[in-house]
């Protein structure tokens, strides 16, 4: 999908007539079109998040800028995790002009010089533009999940009560990764903390679930008195 069939993509689906463009388009000959590179998403993504983090990808390509594109949105990414109130104030509907604009600049400032031909400053305009600023941590999770793709990776995803140290993180992505779970693809480890599941592991790789976890046991076990009586 071109930079320009996702501006009408984008239209289409958010009700607004025109979304500004990220990069400014140059005519090319049939010819020169047919040796550039694929710039099409490598796995098509649903939802308004799913079709920015598609619009942004398509940019970085066609600047040759898609890896700095990636650091740049998980150097946000880690300022969404530390700070949890961040979305809350992003989606809030009395933000004006020059708040936005502060915001947009602060942003920038997390992701320092990384954002090579400014490709994600100028993805960041486009949000605040359209008041979307709100979807910004669900658009840098699915360009993960883009990127994930791009790179042949599959995510193993490790849910757990309380959060894990690197060595036993490490031991699970070798034991997997030995497994036919990770189907010869390279593994990229998700941890995750989910106190609800009392102890124990949830295992998640691709479409697959290995449910370890303490509360699962006890439903089971509920489910198996519950049958008996």
């Amino acid at each position: 999908m071109s930079l320009k069939q996702s501006h009408r993509t984008l239209s289409r689906r958010v009700g607004y007539n025109k979304l500004p463009q990220i990069l400014p388009v140059n005519r090319r000959s049939y010819a020169q079109a047919a040796a550039v590179q694929d710039t099409r998403p490598p796995v098509a993504l649903f939802g308004l998040d799913g079709t920015y983090a598609s619009a942004l990808y398509t940019a970085a390509v066609k600047t040759s800028s898609l890896e700095s594109t990636s650091k740049s949105l998980a150097a946000l990414a880690e300022v969404f995790k530390k700070d949890t109130k961040l979305s809350v104030i992003l989606s809030a509907p009395t933000l004006s002009l020059s708040d936005k604009s502060q915001i947009v600049q602060e942003l920038q400032r997390h992701m320092g010089s990384v954002d090579k031909g400014e490709t994600v400053k100028n993805f960041l305009k486009t949000l605040s533009d359209n008041n979307r600023l709100g979807i910004l941590q669900d658009v840098c999770d699915k360009f993960g999940i883009l990127m994930g793709a791009a790179r042949g990776e599959i995510d193993l995803t490790v849910i757990s009560a309380g959060k894990l140290d690197g060595k036993t993180l490490q031991r699970l992505e070798t034991a997997v990764a030995k497994s036919e779970y990770s189907q010869g693809k390279k593994l990229k480890v998700v941890p995750k903390v989910n106190p609800d599941i009392m102890g124990g592991l949830v295992v998640e790789i691709g479409d697959r679930t290995i449910d370890l976890s303490v509360s699962s046991k006890i439903a089971k076990m509920n489910k198996l008195l519950t049958d008996t009586l």
